[in-house]
Parts: structure tokens; sequence; C-alpha cells
């Protein structure tokens, strides 16, 4: 296995072309070993994905836009496999691997001042297990498709007839492994390949959200991979493990299934975390505030996130006393989580805010994360959540944890770094407009939704009563909005690559390493070693009206050497 030598000099005289171009053709992509590829691989992938689940959604909402049967051809069992689809996409093939696997690969070794990450040649594996569980998931299409929802839950999963089912449990399988690798990979990169001077308390906060993250990755993921094979197991040999009427208990996959997934929320949450510390503070040119304790506080998250799956359950016939403790630990997590929102917060108090399309992201990752961990009160409290479980309340927080902040911060962190990714300029206006439509979108879409569940309607249902009918129409109404939304995004994003303006090393004032290589950067990813420092100090930087960027003075370097922030 090829590893990294930090300790060599890096000298770009062999290969001085930016990673992009150094050299050409399908098998230059296909067998790389650089990070920066591989990431942009991997957020190819992941975007093509999320187009795919994309259109399995707003199949879904149109089909509820009447009861009954609205698209001709969509009958109940379709239905029950297109929301499955979705939710399994959405989930295992976009939001779990888009910022650790995507954004993470392309930047982290950038951001540790490093060649590459530790292990090359396991980081290209893990994509290509990624892509051979696609496509395993995918086949369960052509093999009549699954209907268990993405959970899996036994019976259904022990039970059904549909062909798919096997074909997609190997499939999450596989991708588990690419996740517990690529984990593996950064974990050993954050420990061993910092440059001198860069300390756990020098690093910069998403590296301390990734890592994190990938502790996560390995402690979880296996849990999930021996439950699905189980399950295969079940289906394939008729052991009784899950199936009560053999002596097994299906509650147990559920126990099995939420220790691996409420971490797995995590997985998704917290790099998003991470990056809207970044952009904050460099989007409003302040030093982020308290800094260790939003560091600590991821690791703090990723403890909690053990501790913590039965809250999912309290509808399953625990004991009181279980219920209860979960409640309380539920509450619990909710600590380390404002401690972030707060500081960030006090981050831009008094900040000099610049309103970029990557600000507009966080902006609007603050207000929809703080719903969606307000409202996850409710499902908290043993006696609201009895009356919530399974409606469409659940269904609204779920997505304004997940997509509502995860993936906005994905998205936010996809145009902060995409100068440093492709060298161009995106059109501010039309990304700031973008914006502003997937968050009105989102919000109609998905604020109805906690009426509908408030009101008992359930989730995963192809028929309602009448009287729910006018939220369901509001529902698809904004899903079609926050759509036009994404497809805006991509077209301003695409659009960039050939009519862009040139970006500047350092196009928005950031003072970590990643801003101190070209971009895009070189193969190599630094000329020389680059000078560590406080990354959230922007005194020394200044505008540079001949690159369009940001350059540092000398005279403010010594200025601000002389009185240290921190």
């Amino acid at each position: 296995m090829t590893t990294i030598d930090a300790s060599r000099p890096i000298d770009l005289a062999s290969r001085p072309d930016n990673y992009l171009t150094h050299t050409r053709g399908f098998l230059s992509w296909a067998l790389t070993l650089d990070h920066k590829r591989i990431g942009v691989m991997y957020m190819v992938a992941v975007l093509c994905s999320f187009f795919v689940g994309g259109v399995f959604a707003l199949l879904v909402r149109t089909e509820l836009l009447t009861p009954g049967m609205t698209i001709p051809g969509v009958t109940a069992d379709v239905y029950n496999q297109l929301f499955t689809l979705h939710g399994a996409i959405m989930v295992f093939l976009v939001i779990i691997p888009s910022i650790p696997a995507a954004l993470g690969n392309f930047v982290l070794p950038i951001m540790l001042g490093a060649k590459d990450v530790a292990f090359p040649r396991l980081n290209l594996g893990s994509f290509y297990l990624w892509l051979f569980g696609a496509a395993f998931t995918l086949v369960s299409l052509a093999m009549g498709g699954f209907d268990t929802g993405w959970t899996f839950y036994t019976p259904y999963s022990t039970t059904t007839t549909a062909g798919g089912v096997i074909p997609v449990l190997f499939g999450v399988f596989i991708l588990g492994f690419s996740s517990i690798f690529t984990g593996m990979n950064f974990v050993v990169t954050v420990h061993k390949l910092r440059p001198p001077g860069m300390t756990w308390f020098r690093m910069p906060l998403f590296l301390w959200a990734l890592y994190s993250t990938a502790l996560i990755q390995v402690l979880a993921t296996p849990v999930l991979a021996i439950t699905l094979m189980l399950l295969v197991v079940e289906r394939t040999i008729n052991i009784g493990i899950f199936d009560p009427s053999m002596g097994g208990d299906p509650v147990l996959f559920q126990h099995f299934f939420w220790f691996y997934s409420h971490p797995a929320v995590y997985i998704m949450i917290l790099p998003a975390m991470g990056i809207i510390s970044e952009l904050i503070s460099v989007h409003a040119h302040r030093h982020i505030f308290g800094y260790k304790f939003i560091a600590l506080s991821s690791i703090a998250i990723a403890i909690f996130s053990f501790l913590v799956w039965g809250h999912h359950m309290f509808a399953s016939g625990q004991s009181p006393l279980l219920n209860t403790l979960f409640s309380l630990i539920s509450f619990s997590v909710a600590i380390p989580s404002a401690v972030k929102v707060f500081n960030w917060l006090t981050t831009l108090y008094k900040g000099n805010i610049s309103l970029t399309t990557p600000m507009m992201y966080a902006l609007s990752f603050l207000v929809l994360f703080t719903i969606g961990g307000l409202t996850g009160i409710h499902l908290a409290t043993l006696n609201t959540d009895v009356h919530l479980h399974d409606t469409y309340f659940v269904v609204a927080h779920f997505h304004y944890v997940m997509m509502g902040s995860a993936l906005i911060g994905m998205i936010g962190g996809l145009h902060h770094w995409w100068p440093k990714m492709t060298g161009k300029m995106y059109s501010e206006r039309t990304g700031t407009a973008a914006c502003i439509i997937i968050f009105i979108g989102f919000n109609v879409t998905f604020f109805t939704q906690f009426f509908l569940g408030s009101q008992g309607m359930p989730r995963r249902y192809y028929d309602y009563q009448p009287e729910f009918q006018v939220y369901h129409v509001i529902s698809t109404i904004g899903s079609y909005i926050m759509a036009s939304g994404f497809l805006l995004t991509a077209y301003c994003l695409i659009t960039s690559l050939f009519s862009g303006k040139k970006a500047a090393a350092n196009p928005w004032g950031g003072g970590s390493l990643e801003w101190q290589c070209a971009s895009p950067p070189p193969h190599d990813n630094f000329a020389t070693q680059p000078s560590v420092g406080d990354c959230y100090d922007f005194r020394a930087l200044r505008w540079d009206e001949a690159t369009q960027g940001y350059e540092i003075d000398p005279a403010l370097a010594a200025e601000a050497a002389k009185h240290p922030l921190h």
C-alpha cells in the first residue's frame, strides 16, 4: 500500500501544471492517486446520484398532489418503491459521502499542507467500492425494485417478495466499506501528515469536523454491515435472527440499525458544521469565536451520537426507564450543537459580513438547522413523540436536519471552494438567486409538513383523507420551486467552467493553507512548504486589484505577529 512521506520536500520542477491538466485522458483520471481528482470524481458521482434521488422525490410529491392515484400507473406498490429509492439514494449515495468523500478528499490534505492523504491507493479503492455499491443499489431496479423503506425494517424486508432487496443490501454493505476506508485514511492523515507548527488547536475547524466524522465512520459502520449481512442470511437460508416465528426478534434489527444510523446522522451533519465554521469566519472576515469550544464540541457530538439510538424506538415497547434515559441523553446532545450555533452568531456579531453566495448558504444553514434542532425537542420528549411518531412531523424534522442543514452546508462549501477546485469564478448574482429560491422552496415544502404531522397524517402513506390535500398541494408546489433553485445552481456552476473569470489564489480572503496555493492547485498542492499560523487571523491580508484576490502584506503580517489574537 502506497503511503505519503510527510518529510519529503515538495518539488514541482518536474510537474509544474495544475491537477486538472498535468495528465490528460480517461485512464489518467480512472487510475489517478491524486486526492483532488478523486474528490472531483466523488463529487460528480454524488451530484449525479442527487439528480436521480431528486427525480424520485418529485415523483413522490407529484403523486401526493391528490388523494388516490395522481400519476397514471403509479400504484401503491410503485409508490412504495419510489419513496424507498429516494430515501436510500439520498442517504447512502448522496448525503453520507458528499462532504467527507467528495469535498473532504479535495480539501483535507491541502488544509493540512500535505501532498496527499496518507494512503492514496486505498483512497482510490474506496471510490471504486462506492461505485460498485452504487451499481448494486441501482441493479435492484432491474430485479423488481424494493419497497421496504430506506431503513430496511423487519418484518418488511424479510417477507417482501420484491426481488431487489438482496442486491440493495449488498450494495449498502459495500458502500459501508468505502465509508470505513475513507474514515481510516482521514484519521491517519490528520495524525501523521500535519506539517511543523500545526498543532491540534491550530487545525481549521473543518478538519476537526472531518476527524470526528471519520471516527464515527470507523466505529459505527461495521455494525450496519453486520446487520445487513444477518438480514441477507435470514432471507436466503431461513435462520431465525429477526423472524419471531423462528425464534428471532424484529425489534433487535431496529436496535442494530439505529445504533449505526443515529451516528450516521452526525456523519452527515458534522462535516457540514465544519464547513459553516469556515464560511462564517472567512466571509465575515472575523476570527472565529470560541475556537476550542467549537473544536471540542465536534468530539462531544461524536461521543453522544453512540448513546441516543433508542430515541427512535420510544414506541417500540422499550421499558419506561430506558425511554427516560434515551430522552435525557437526546436533550443533552443539543448542548454541543448549541455551542456551535451561539459561537457562529457571536462571530457574525460586528463582523465585516460579505453577502457572497457561500455566506448566503451559511445563513440559510443557521435558520434551517435551528428549526430542525428545535423541532427535535418534540421528538425527544416522550409524551409528544408518541403522538408525532411516524407522522409527517418526523419527515419534516428529518429533512430540516439532513437536507436543510447537511446538504445546504455541502452546497455552501462547494461554492466556497469552487474557485479553488476549478480556477474559475461563478456569477454571484445567479448563485445568490439560486440560494434564495432553494431556501424559499425548501421551507414551503417541509414547514408545511409540520402541520400535516401534528394533525395526524402518517408518513409513507400512498392515500390520505381529503382534509390533508391543501397541505400536500402547498408542499408539492414548494418541491418544484426548490427543484428550480437546484437547476439554477447547476447552471451557475457549469457555465462558470466555460465563461467564468479566472479565480485568484485567495478570492475570499481565507487564512487557512488551501488559500496559499494556486487555483486550481498544482499536482502536489504547494510549490514550497506553506507557513502555518492562526488560520482565522485575517489582519495580514489585503485586497490586490491586479489579481482580484487577497494577498499577505508583509508589513501587516509583522504588525499582527506583535499582537496575537489568541
